[in-house]
């Protein structure tokens, strides 16, 4: 590597890890011109993209960053968010089972308990965006958590919630289920899947779902009073 790249790759971390992302581009784009290819460059340009809401650019600089190195776990779970919010749910889930398959094989991976703990953290920081109004930023870190640690369903949860407010009913109807799927006496799922599906105007599935909330839990008040409330509706 020539002081050259050396210098702009020293310039575009620097900033990057100060989350100057505006700064931090243009040194690392002088950087993808050179001849030698580094995955983290693609990485953090993907990062760059993904905050200013460009998807397209941010799925294409991961996915060349694990094509440069397909053990690179950070682009690996970065490329899952993106597929997640473009709505490819279905290829969010095998890149990250594929980063964790990865992991698995590697000495060094992340147990559990650390995993659990790095969730929680992004939790706390989801929460603390959600206090500022700061809504899209919150679905990010939950995101992160829920891709750290995909059968924590109270974060599954928390995420559909903050898509159903944002009207994103079918992100919320794939945390909702795939919560159930994982936590299958989780009654707060059950009840906000209900929700859900009666906002998209299921109301059959919705009622199920309630119905089964209170098979689970018989005295929940909330799933009783959407049930009656559903059952006394007109049908159309």
């Amino acid at each position: 590597m020539d002081d050259r790249t050396k210098q702009l790759l020293a310039l575009g971390r620097e900033h990057y890890e100060k989350r100057e992302f505006e700064k931090a581009e243009p040194y690392l784009r002088q950087v993808l011109e050179r001849p030698e290819r580094f995955a983290d460059v693609h990485n953090m340009l993907g990062v760059i993209h993904h905050d200013a809401g460009r998807l397209e650019q941010a799925q294409a600089m991961f996915e060349e960053a694990l094509a440069i190195n397909p053990n690179y776990t950070e682009a690996a779970l970065n490329l899952a968010v993106t597929y997640n919010d473009l709505g490819r749910y279905e290829e969010a889930k095998k890149i990250y089972q594929a980063a964790l398959a990865k992991g698995a094989e590697s000495p060094g991976k992340l147990d559990p308990f650390v995993k659990g703990k790095i969730a929680n953290l992004h939790a706390e920081v989801a929460q603390a965006y959600v206090d500022v109004g700061m809504i899209a930023d919150a679905k990010h870190e939950l995101r992160k958590a829920v891709l750290l640690c995909p059968t924590f369903a109270d974060l599954r949860l928390r995420l559909a919630n903050l898509y159903r407010q944002s009207g994103d009913l079918d992100a919320a109807q794939f945390e909702l289920e795939e919560a159930v799927a994982s936590r299958p006496r989780y009654v707060p799922a059950w009840v906000a899947l209900g929700v859900t599906m009666l906002a998209k105007g299921d109301s059959p599935a919705a009622m199920k779902a309630w119905e089964h909330a209170i098979e689970l839990e018989p005295d929940h008040k909330a799933a009783q009073m959407y049930l009656r409330m559903a059952r006394a509706a007109p049908s159309t």
